[in-house]
């Protein structure tokens, strides 16, 4: 029976139409939470005598409404100790001489300068007092070295887990793999971004352990993913990791100024888990880090499950496979 071939000129168009449509659905997805950046529900404290407080909270809520999420704290020490807790971004205190700002520029500078003008705005012009409780690092303020940083990691941990896919046979050896993966990224991540680039510094060992169970849980997705599904799985797993899990991140940002549901959408993939999760041990003292922590050890977790049951399906499925040699 003659068989059919395709034209080359028809498979280049569509080559060609099938990356356009990509194009079409990748540019907006990476540029529209860039655009739309503006607070919402953005957690903030309003510390001072309860009367006063309460009046302070309502004109921050009715400036910008929906924009805040405003708790009112009895004090200036009850807002650091909120700062510090990650439980708020910023804190207006209440003071004899006018309105204070109180800052975490650790936890987002670019919040830290939308608060500053919100600030300005209530002090109807008058020069606002801010104090930076918890800091952003010296030779990062601006914080554009940890978003730019925390990219090249998830490039990597994507690429470690489908070339273990794509090069690595059996079930044993993708699983060492993966643990030396995410040892390694560790331990060369946190001499980069904290020996030599210095845009972290809390402890060495903790930021050591969210890199690399960072690295772990991305890779492992990958591969997990690869081993069940076959190339298949690697473009889900990319999918899940990099393509739609760094634009919903808000590494360089705050998940309460994307777009909502996107911003805590981004929270619950390994991008977005894995930077709330060094920002927490690296500048919070792990502050925060309980649920970024649980959602990169259930990644891991079900990504070596996967490796585990996939390698073992994808086994059975070859014609004359037998029961033995299953490593």
């Amino acid at each position: 029976m003659p068989t059919r071939t395709r034209s080359p000129l028809l498979l280049a168009v569509l080559v060609a139409a099938l990356a356009v449509v990509g194009q079409a659905l990748l540019v907006p997805l990476f540029a529209a939470p860039a655009v739309n950046l503006a607070p919402r529900d953005l957690p903030v404290a309003v510390a001072g005598p309860p009367p006063a407080a309460g009046e302070l909270a309502g004109r921050l809520a009715a400036a910008r409404p929906g924009a805040f999420a405003v708790t009112t704290l009895p004090d200036v020490a009850a807002a650091d100790r909120a700062l510090r807790d990650r439980e708020v971004y910023g804190a207006f205190v209440l003071g004899p001489d006018g309105i204070a700002l109180h800052t975490a520029p650790a936890a987002s500078p670019t919040v830290a300068a939308l608060l500053t003008e919100a600030a300005g705005q209530l002090s109807a012009g008058r020069s606002v007092t801010v104090v930076e409780v918890v800091p952003a690092p010296p030779d990062d303020p601006r914080g554009a070295g940890f978003a730019a940083g925390f990219l090249p990691l998830a490039m990597t941990s994507l690429l470690a887990g489908a070339l273990l896919v794509l090069l690595v046979a059996g079930r044993v050896a993708r699983l060492v793999g993966l643990v030396a993966t995410g040892v390694l990224a560790g331990l060369v991540g946190v001499a980069v971004l904290h020996g030599w680039l210095g845009v972290v510094n809390g402890s060495w060992a903790a930021e050591a352990a969210a890199i690399g169970l960072f690295a772990l849980a991305a890779s492992a997705t990958v591969t997990g993913l690869g081993a069940l599904l076959g190339r298949p799985g690697i473009g889900l797993g990319a999918l899940l990791v990099f393509l739609v899990g760094n634009p919903l991140s808000a590494v360089g940002a705050a998940p309460e100024l994307l777009p909502q549901p996107w911003g805590a959408l981004g929270q619950w993939l390994p991008v977005g888990a894995g930077g709330t999760l060094l920002r927490s041990v690296a500048f919070f003292d792990g502050a925060g880090a309980g649920r970024p922590l649980a959602v990169l050890a259930g990644y891991a977790v079900v990504g070596l499950a996967l490796v585990l049951v996939g390698s073992r399906a994808q086994r059975a499925d070859r014609p004359g496979a037998t029961t033995t040699n299953r490593r």
